[in-house]
């Protein structure tokens, strides 16, 4: 057995698909595993522990928070949709999960941040972690707040983030964009442990693809965290052009980073 990483590790998002693929092999890091969602994770296996808390109700994620070394943050709105959801869990939560880290001693977060904080770039560029935000919805909005906020965290208290801007992490790339944004849930797992391993994380932006040969991400600024991605879209490139039509390049969809992002909404 190799060396815990960390003695409690927390894992906000626990009963989404992320959280769940991620469940069984973070426990790799730690001694104690603790799962969290606002839904029901279901029943604490051996070697973790089960609170529930809504990350928009300050006292129950400070709570939640005691005792934790690390935090691999999934926990929020997953997606495009009306603001006041995305408000309490993506921007007031991820501030009470902050200040809780902050009040607990924490020290380390893994941040899930989304490739829809640059969803307005087009496909034919190729951009690095200093680029600016340019967002493709209130989604991509609260999670360049995200950033930001841990930014201010770091330079002010001192607390560790790895922003992980997820592209599209899926068991198989699923349309032609994919060849392009996919994350094995394999390689999540390696960036998520890359993150929690480092010695020095400092302010990190990464962006959250496999070893795929069409990319529109350079990841040069986060060589430190030696993240080696073992998967690749390319195997599954031959089937998705046979069953997939070719895109019209003149739809944003096919022109923006973003996919159908930026064409969701407006939802009033």
């Amino acid at each position: 057995m190799g060396t815990k990483l960390h003695e409690r590790l927390l894992l906000t998002g626990a009963a989404g698909k992320l959280g769940q693929a991620l469940r069984e092999p973070l426990k790799a890091d730690c001694t104690t595993l603790r799962l969290s969602d606002r839904v029901d994770v279901g029943a604490a296996r051996p070697g973790e522990e089960v609170m529930l808390a809504d990350l928009a109700d300050t006292d129950a994620v400070l709570a939640m928070m005691q005792g934790v070394n690390a935090v691999v943050h999934l926990g929020g709105v997953p997606s495009e949709g009306p603001f006041g959801p995305i408000l309490q869990a993506n921007i007031i939560g991820m501030h009470n999960l902050y200040e809780a880290a902050r009040k607990c001693g924490t020290r380390r977060v893994v941040f899930a941040s989304s490739n829809h904080v640059t969803g307005f770039y087009r496909q034919s560029e190729t951009i690095t972690a200093d680029h600016p935000p340019r967002p493709d919805g209130m989604y991509g909005v609260s999670k360049a707040f995200g950033e930001d906020l841990s930014r201010f965290y770091f330079d002010r208290y001192g607390i560790e983030t790895a922003c992980v801007r997820i592209g599209s992490s899926f068991p198989e790339p699923v349309d032609r964009r994919m060849l392009a944004s996919w994350l094995s849930h394999a390689d999540l797992y390696r960036l998520v442990t890359a993150c929690l391993s480092t010695p020095m994380l400092g302010h990190t932006i990464v962006f959250g693809m496999s070893d795929n040969p069409v990319t529109w991400w350079d990841n040069s600024r986060a060589r430190h965290l030696g993240y080696r991605p073992q998967d690749s879209s390319e195997p599954f490139r031959e089937a998705l052009f046979a069953r997939t039509p070719a895109p019209d390049p003149t739809d944003p969809v096919a022109v923006f980073q973003g996919g159908g992002f930026v064409r969701m909404g407006p939802f009033d």
